[in-house]
């Protein structure tokens, strides 16, 4: 009764109109900005690694997308693909692409925001993000006291934080990648769970304390190390197995292209109409990229810059890399090794048609994809994909304490008390994940999703005139010599 209640809630707020809101933000945004988001893009990796001298802000701009990167790429990007490929067939990989495309925009304009109206506290530390653009910027625009959504905006993303994206989803992954791993048989039981299961529990939300504690500092710190790293490490070892069935590239494309159009011709049945392709690419896109979602310009907002539109060029980089790079990475991995065929035979004879659950899914599935793509044992497939989930997701775990402790604080007027006891109310939602189903898990995550990027996404509409002309203000002082770059290359 409670996995349909979830599935209702979740069918009505991912339906039509949030899709269509979604992307329709996307494309108006790519019109007025003309194309930013690849005109400039050379430009936005160059601003990512080189650091501006003399900015004001707590961490780098660098150290403010590892942050914002540590959240973004996590379970969405081995898990979540995983997920949509098997509810909504290979073309939710292809409409997660074209949802990317057009949130690189929606994400620029979020990291440009959040400079424009953040806000300097007493204690010196800088606050900013969607309340404070709803609040200060629509209010501006519109002449209407809006305070009243960004307290709304911030009350989702305080929930999202502590009871989906941020902790439940996240180590639910690790811990299912550790059992499959370790205990897949089930011969080390304790109280009802794999002691792997328990472990896991206790060892991750141990050291997501003893991070948490630290603040934006000591975690911009740990990402700026580790999200790079395990990015890399992901992505090389996806091409290593892409590169030995080069073969079977093109196959896999079309597979993907057909089923975005017309599911049933590649699935057999398992999956619905082109809209569920759809559905399930955004959202799990959505998810992975946090674009339009509202959580990014949270981070972007301690960033050490003068120049929101340069901020906003940093920030839109996140989609790209987590995205249109490692997203794709893992879909074309599922295909080429020949794991999703496997996987979705599999399912077939299990009864996924008559409503049963998936044998493959998740984690299981881009383990099995490693294990068939990689010329070694499954098993060492299996301790890949364990080990980069481990990291993804333990990273996101410390960035979306960041964002949730930020809506925390504009919800409750900064109160110190209420953010430390948030913090222990985080963490102990980090413990229990483990012991929680992935489908309840991921549709809990997919609705606080949902609620968090409505409020956003209105604002970015009615704001997209700031955006444009303050774009267009930027790059005639850049051109013109007014404005000086004033670069160094520094990632830290």
């Amino acid at each position: 009764m409670i996995t349909q209640f979830l599935d209702t809630v979740d069918g009505i707020v991912w339906g039509i109109p949030l899709i269509v809101l979604i992307m329709g933000t996307g494309i108006l945004l790519t019109c007025r900005l003309k194309v930013l988001q690849f005109r400039k893009l050379g430009k936005a990796l160059k601003y990512m690694v080189h650091n501006e001298e003399g900015g004001t802000g707590e961490v780098t701009s660098f150290g403010a997308l590892a942050t914002a990167l540590s959240a973004t790429i996590g379970t969405g990007n081995i898990v979540g693909v995983a997920t949509a490929v098997v509810a909504g067939g290979p073309g939710a990989l292809f409409w997660m692409i074209i949802a990317a495309c057009f949130g690189m925009a929606t994400k620029y304009a979020e990291g440009l925001l959040a400079i424009k109206y953040r806000i300097k506290k007493e204690d010196g530390t800088f606050l900013g993000g969607p309340f404070y653009y709803i609040e200060k910027g629509m209010k501006e625009r519109t002449g209407h006291n809006w305070r009243w959504l960004g307290k709304l905006f911030a009350l989702f993303g305080a929930l999202a934080g502590a009871l989906g994206i941020g902790t439940i989803t996240q180590v639910n992954g690790i811990a299912n990648a550790a059992h499959s791993f370790f205990d897949p048989n089930d011969m080390h039981m304790v109280g009802g769970y794999s002691i792997s299961v328990v472990v896991t529990a206790i060892v991750v939300a141990g050291l997501a304390a003893l991070v948490i504690i630290g603040g934006i500092k000591r975690i911009a710190s740990v990402t700026t190390v580790v999200v790079p790293f395990m990015a890399i490490a992901y992505v090389i070892v996806c091409l290593c197995i892409i590169f030995f069935h080069i073969s079977d590239i093109p196959h896999a494309v079309g597979q993907i292209v057909v089923a975005a159009f017309s599911p049933s011709a590649v699935t057999g049945g398992v999956v619905g109409t082109m809209f569920i392709a759809l559905q399930k690419g955004v959202a799990r896109g959505i998810f992975s990229n946090e674009a339009g979602l509202g959580s990014a310009p949270i981070a972007a907002a301690a960033a050490q810059t003068h120049e929101c539109v340069r901020q906003g060029l940093v920030t839109m980089t996140g989609t790209f890399i987590d995205t249109i790079c490692i997203c794709t990475m893992t879909g074309l991995t599922l295909m080429v090794s020949g794991a999703y065929d496997f996987a979705n035979q599999a399912n077939i004879a299990a009864g996924i048609l008559d409503g049963a659950d998936p044998v493959y899914d998740g984690a299981a599935l881009t383990q099995l994809a490693f294990g068939m793509g990689l010329p070694w044992s499954e098993s060492a497939g299996a301790f890949v994909v364990m080990t980069a989930l481990a990291f993804f997701a333990f990273t996101t775990i410390l960035g979306w304490d960041y964002y949730a402790e930020r809506c925390f604080d504009y919800l409750t007027n900064g109160s110190k008390a209420a953010i430390q006891v948030y913090r222990w109310v985080y963490i102990f939602a980090v413990l229990i994940g483990p012991f929680l189903t992935l489908s309840q898990v991921w549709t809990i995550a997919d609705i606080f999703n949902a609620l968090m990027a409505a409020p956003n996404l209105v604002a970015l509409i009615v704001l997209s005139g700031v955006i444009a002309m303050e774009t267009k203000d930027f790059f005639r002082r850049l051109d013109s010599g007014e404005y000086h770059e004033n670069l160094t290359f520094h990632v830290r």
